[in-house]
């Protein structure tokens, strides 16, 4: 899973290719900000999916990783997984031999289930979550979403200081700047929408 350092490594680096060319009466290239902020989103998505809810959510197992054949691999790449009922996943592995070590993996994964072996693989129950343990979920979630909106706002104001740069060495004309610098405070606005709706989202699931 990425890091928020890791969506925007080296993003400062390549920040001259949004600005050079509108001098040049050519537009301003938001291009790698959109994928970077697009990034973000999918970030706190993944994020959320470690967030168990009172639900069963196959999802939930995508961060699970299994030492199986010699290498660390991903449950759904050695087992079909399934939705049993309301609170039960089916784990069935195509080698049964590798049952323990998936059971280790979802026990040691920290994420709360119940897990119980039988002839057919593996049953994770998802318990019903007491009103405390939302309250802490609820607030985990939100804390993930106060550090999006951190590199978010920190994002903009590395753009925002470029653009202060590029202006004062005479690369764009004042009117210019002002553009570009409410161009890119509408794609804030709306990232900020939809990092909200996300959280929102997953708010009403922990609730549930």
């Amino acid at each position: 899973m990425k890091s928020l350092p890791d969506i925007f490594n080296n993003f400062i680096g390549g920040i001259t290719k949004y600005i050079s060319p509108i001098s040049n009466g050519m537009a301003y290239n938001f291009g790698q900000f959109k994928q970077k902020v697009k990034d973000l989103e999918d970030w706190l998505k993944k994020e959320f999916t470690t967030i168990r809810t009172g639900r069963a959510t196959p999802a939930i197992l995508d961060g699970v990783k299994v030492e199986a054949y010699g290498s660390p691999m991903s449950i759904s790449s050695l087992a079909n997984i399934s939705i049993e009922d309301a609170r039960t996943i089916r784990i069935s592995p195509w080698d049964m031999s590798q049952v323990k070590v998936i059971e280790k993996g979802i026990l040691t994964s920290d994420l709360g289930l119940s897990v119980a072996v039988d002839d057919k693989g593996i049953r994770v129950t998802f318990p019903e979550l007491t009103s405390d343990r939302r309250e802490a979920l609820i607030k985990i979630a939100k804390g993930k979403l106060e550090d999006a909106r951190i590199t978010l706002r920190n994002e903009r104001e590395k753009i925002l200081k470029d653009i202060e740069s590029q202006e004062k060495d005479g690369k764009i004309s004042k009117d210019e700047k002002f553009r570009v610098k409410t161009e890119l405070q509408k794609m804030v606005d709306e990232t900020g929408r939809l990092l909200d709706e996300v959280f929102s989202k997953k708010e009403r699931e922990i609730s549930e």
